[in-house]
């Protein structure tokens, strides 16, 4: 166990906790309204960089770069595609739904802003919702445990049950504490730290190669034909249907719960432009970094004789990489830089954990008509579900196996698929109804789960055939069935006008 590195992640650990303390301490998250949206009151740099932060996860220092050296640059394309998609979805999403959550009924979640949209009495949209996100999400969130987890047991040498435990304990804790407000703080220092450590580990390893004359020798014999090259994916050439599969991945950011949530906590809906801005320019500098991890990694590695694969799983190159350039000399930098996976892994858990909770305690419970609840008590009881859902999530990263790519592949294009066509129907077509978002969700739910199971052509992902499906079912179900009543029309409309009053 290396003490430099074992240092730098208990000052990580610490950090996370002490945040989490001061946001609860602070009395700023004992409602439900606090808790879960932080008020409505983030600024848009916190809120840029927590939806960026919370986006990633594992997925971007260990999945995506571990595609990469395994196919070559042709994974490249599913990263382009999220930033077209983070953008756009900024562009097209995030404003008409800050605005439109406010207007119908001041929804604080996804889910109940899709029964108020369309007036939905019975709460059917909410268990719908409820039970998707539920699905996906413990999925997810038991990843991001185990990806902790292997950080941890690779950086600090310890068990791999043990680092999962400690990994899924810490994320818990601060979660608990402090909220959403607490959520987004971390996250926008997670995010910082991330963006850094991801550029400082190619560059420092270009200069231990010798300088890029050194890296370009050693890319001519990498392993894998056609490596650099984006029309190449495993040394084959990379098909249309393949490049448009991997650019639909930005279709899920449409449908992301623990994403769009951030667009309507943000304190003035004219302040998205600046977020925007600041997003793209993360996520354009985090992927194109990430990339380069990739390619100077397995350089590196391969001018040494070792094959990426063979000596360990490719998912571990942004850590055997940093491990190789900075330690023994410079441990304590190291650890950061493996602090910084663990920032990606936690960034998104915390944010899963409290959008699946208030999938339960505020949208199931807290609407429930035969039982009434305090703000403050449901703001408790939601920390039970916290505890609750973690149980499950840490028993499959204890005793589930999958890897992170596909883990995130599974759940990112089911929530893409079943909320991101709902989400545009309901902010851009007045028409859309009740009848027609329950029948887009369920469709877009049933169809990814059941595109799995058969294992159907897996050069064409799920979310793009599952996303026109579900848009079109919902659209084709609207125009079947009777009209929203003029009720729902006209806060519609009143969406459109609609401005920020000063408080």
């Amino acid at each position: 166990m290396n003490a430099g590195i074992l240092a730098a992640i208990v000052v990580y650990f610490v950090a996370m906790l002490l945040l989490g303390l001061y946001f609860l301490r602070s009395n700023k998250t004992q409602g439900m309204r606090e808790y879960f949206l932080g008020g409505r009151k983030m600024n848009p740099y916190v809120t840029a960089m927590s939806a960026q932060a919370s986006d990633m996860s594992g997925w971007l220092l260990m999945g995506l770069p571990g595609a990469i050296v395994i196919a070559g640059m042709g994974e490249v394309w599913i990263g382009i595609g999220l930033a077209i998609g983070s953008y756009v979805s900024w562009l097209l999403v995030a404003k008409r739904l800050r605005k439109h959550s406010v207007v119908s009924g001041n929804a604080i979640t996804m889910s109940e802003f899709f029964s108020n949209r369309f007036h939905d009495d019975k709460g059917i949209l909410r268990i719908i919702s409820a039970v998707i996100i539920l699905f996906f999400f413990t999925f997810y969130v038991a990843s991001g445990f185990k990806s902790s987890g292997v950080v941890l047991s690779l950086s600090i040498d310890i068990g791999l049950e043990i680092a999962i435990i400690v990994g899924a304990v810490i994320t818990i804790l601060y979660t608990l504490m402090g909220g959403y407000t607490a959520v987004c703080w971390a996250d926008f220092f997670q995010a910082i730290l991330m963006v850094i450590c991801v550029v400082v580990v190619p560059i420092v390893a270009i200069f231990d190669m010798g300088g890029f004359d050194q890296l370009s020798s050693a890319l001519g014999n990498v392993g894998v034909d056609e490596f650099t090259n984006l029309l190449y994916k495993g040394g084959e050439p990379i098909t249309f249907l393949a490049v448009i599969s991997a650019l639909a991945w930005g279709l899920g950011y449409f449908g992301m719960p623990h994403i769009v949530v951030r667009y309507m906590s943000i304190r003035d809906p004219e302040e998205i432009k600046v977020a925007r801005r600041i997003s793209l320019v993360w996520i354009v500098i985090a992927l194109s970094a990430v990339a380069a991890v990739a390619i100077v990694g397995r350089a590196y590695f391969m001018s040494q004789g070792v094959v990426p694969g063979e000596a360990w799983d490719e998912e571990y190159i942004f850590i055997k990489l940093a491990e190789a350039v900075f330690v023994p000399g410079l441990s304590f930098v190291c650890g950061i830089m493996f602090a910084a996976i663990l920032a990606a892994i936690m960034s998104t858990v915390d944010s899963q954990l409290l959008v699946a909770t208030s999938s339960i305690s505020n949208d199931i419970l807290g609407k429930s008509k035969k039982h009434s609840y305090s703000d403050k008590t449901l703001g408790w009881v939601s920390r039970a579900i916290v505890v609750g859902i973690s149980a499950v999530a840490l028993v499959i990263a204890l005793f589930g196996s999958d890897n992170i790519m596909g883990l995130v592949s599974y759940a990112w294009s089911g929530f893409g698929a079943s909320f991101g066509p709902v989400m545009l129907l309901s902010l851009f077509w007045k028409r859309m109804n009740l009848q027609g978002a329950m029948a887009s969700m369920i469709v877009g739910f049933v169809f990814v789960i059941a595109w799995n199971l058969v294992g159907l052509d897996d050069t064409l992902y799920a979310l793009f055939p599952g996303f026109i499906l579900s848009f079109i079912v919902g659209f084709a179900v609207a125009k079947l069935t009777p009209a929203p009543s003029k009720e729902v029309m006209d806060e519609f409309d009143a969406a459109q006008v609609y401005e920020e009053k000063a408080e």
